[in-house]
């Protein structure tokens, strides 16, 4: 009893004079960047403000620039950021809208994107070459010597065209050569920051199953005492309880964080964090450069089963088996803690942002009772583990997923029931669960449960649902079998579509004059909510409709429609080939 009461007594003071030996070091794991400050300018003429930083989390994706504010408005002056030339122009519905490369000479790339009107003389020529392809989307290679540009000059005026959700210009620094996009925070823009990182929570995972097999115990931090080793651009988190007790012997843990900078309320993303077991570095990983080819590894990176089920994002401080070292760095293992005797360990996960700003996180964790009946696999289950070809098979059904699809391992789930669909040629077939990510394309084949003599084969598509989630693609007809890929997991079935899609003129009609409109817009909507193409003649030769964010086609009248009468004729095509086609007579 006396012993008892001198260890307890001792607990309090033991760990203090821990978290001041912890505290205190700040070790550089990763090496020093060297990127050209000064460099490159500020691209927009607005009060310098982020709406978005890089590595921010996104759905399936890293967050790959700087979201520059722009006032709360459209329109600012988009400027280029150093000397060199307009290399390229994308024009898209969704993902940047309206954009710009600038090749330099540094072997650097800048991308201005979410734009409006580019200047006139590229307007002009982006035009033309839309009218010569006959597309509106276009991704064009510009000759070098055709657009030069100097560092401040106008290029572009700010918008909110593409995957924007408000005005802004999203702005990133590439390697030309390679694509590879830099993190632009480490470029010496001039944006005050000596706020740290904040800790929300922390998550503890049983690794001795999968992380889709589990959900994560998560323990909310608390901010300690500042005057801890306390120093501007530094916060200290604990968890409520200092000694975790987790019934496993391998253990990993992930981290709720988020990243101001001075003078801004905006919850960016963080940019590096490292693990340590008792002080020595485990794991760690550093958003400095990402590939577009791997932006979809986010959904390694943090727990997608979690915060597709509504939880928070939670960043892993370990390497998920399926997911090359990408932005992490294993320094003595890949992030799992083995915890192979009753002894304590002592935790510690050091967060910065891209200004060295740091936040710790300390904390002790210690292996307790370990139910071994909990790990005895269900045979019903069929296991499906990265690294390998995995093939699930049924007389109507096969799923084949490459060796690089998954990250974690999973207890394959699959159901079978018929569908209530009135159009189905098939089955409907629940293929694992959505809330469980895929890296690829996997390949998807479903054979009908009826007879196909009076249907066109050309008329069936398949159809991927999941809540009010719908996808569909025009499969492969390879005997029996439908063939199709998809990149997530669901409920699938084959379906015939017969129906075509809907145009829908706004404020328009046949044979009428329009010499007051300045544009003609068209609605086009279709029962499987895909359109593959739309095409519009204006007296038998093609005429450009935008459609940014891919709701209306807007045609603004130009010089493309001269006073007098005119036939316009709009045809549009769905994945399953169905077309309409709408005729109108105007006068202008």
């Amino acid at each position: 009893m006396i012993n008892f009461r001198i260890v307890t007594l001792h607990k309090p003071f033991l760990f203090f004079c821990f978290l001041i030996f912890f505290f205190s070091l700040s070790a550089q794991v990763f090496p020093a960047k060297n990127y050209p400050k000064g460099y490159f300018i500020y691209p927009v003429q607005a009060k310098i403000a982020l709406a978005a930083n890089f590595g921010e989390l996104r759905p399936n994706h890293y967050h790959m620039g700087l979201d520059c504010k722009t006032d709360q408005k459209q329109n600012a002056r988009v400027v280029a950021a150093a000397d060199g030339y307009i290399a390229h122009i994308r024009i898209e519905p969704s993902g940047f809208g309206r954009s710009i490369y600038i090749n330099h000479p540094n072997g650097l790339t800048t991308l201005y994107g979410h734009l409006n009107d580019f200047f006139p003389e590229l307007e002009k020529y982006v035009k033309e070459q839309q009218y010569k392809m006959e597309s509106w989307l276009v991704f064009l290679d510009i000759p070098p010597d055709l657009f030069p540009v100097k560092q401040g000059q106008f290029i572009a005026f700010s918008g909110n065209t593409g995957g924007s959700q408000g005005p802004h210009l999203h702005f990133e620094i590439r390697d030309t050569k390679t694509d590879k996009v830099f993190n632009p925070s480490l470029f010496g823009f001039p944006i005050p920051d000596n706020v740290p990182p904040t800790l929300i929570r922390l998550a503890v995972y049983d690794r001795r199953i999968s992380t889709y097999s589990q959900t994560p115990k998560l323990y909310v931090l608390k901010k300690i005492n500042a005057r801890l080793n306390d120093a501007v651009g530094q916060g200290k988190y604990i968890p409520a309880s200092p000694i975790i007790i987790t019934n496993t012997d391998r253990v990993s843990f992930g981290i709720s964080a988020v990243d101001k900078y001075t003078g801004s309320y905006n919850p960016n993303g963080i940019y590096e964090a490292v693990l340590y077991n008792d002080d020595e570095p485990v794991v760690g990983f550093q958003l400095d450069n990402i590939s577009y080819d791997e932006t979809r590894y986010l959904n390694a990176h943090i727990d997608h089963k979690l915060r597709a089920s509504g939880g928070p994002f939670v960043e892993h401080l370990s390497r998920l088996p399926g997911y090359p070292e990408g932005v992490y760095k294993d320094f003595s293992g890949d992030g799992i803690i083995n915890l192979e005797d009753d002894s304590v360990h002592q935790i510690k996960a050091e967060v910065k942002d891209a200004y060295d700003n740091i936040s710790v996180l300390q904390f002790q964790v210690k292996r307790g009772l370990i139910n071994e009946n909990k790990y005895k696999q269900d045979l019903s289950e069929q296991k499906f583990s990265p690294g390998f070809v995995n093939v699930f098979e049924r007389e109507d059904i096969q799923v084949i997923l490459g060796e690089k699809d998954l990250y974690d391992s999973i207890n394959f789930i699959y159901a079978k029931k018929t569908s209530i669909t009135p159009q189905a040629v098939s089955a409907l077939h629940t293929v694992h669960t959505a809330l469980v990510p895929v890296h690829g394309y996997y390949t998807i084949r479903l054979k009908t449960d009826r007879s196909l003599q009076n249907i066109d084969d050309d008329k069936i598509i398949m159809q991927r649902t999941w809540g009010s989630k719908m996808d569909v693609v025009k499969p492969n007809k390879e005997g029996e079998w439908f063939t199709g890929k998809f990149r997530e997991f669901g409920n699938f079935q084959l379906l015939v579509d017969n129906v075509p899609p809907v145009i829908s003129p706004v404020g328009i009609r046949d044979n009428a004059n329009l010499s007051r409109l300045s544009q003609i817009i068209f609605t086009v909507t279709d029962n499987m909510k895909e359109i593959k193409n739309f095409r519009a003649e204006l007296d038998g030769k093609w005429l450009r409709f935008t459609n940014d964010k891919g709701r209306s086609f807007i045609y603004k009248f130009d010089e493309m429609c001269l006073p007098g009468n005119h036939e316009l004729k709009v045809s549009v095509e769905d994945e399953a080939g169905n077309v309409a086609t709408k005729i109108f007579h105007f006068v202008r």
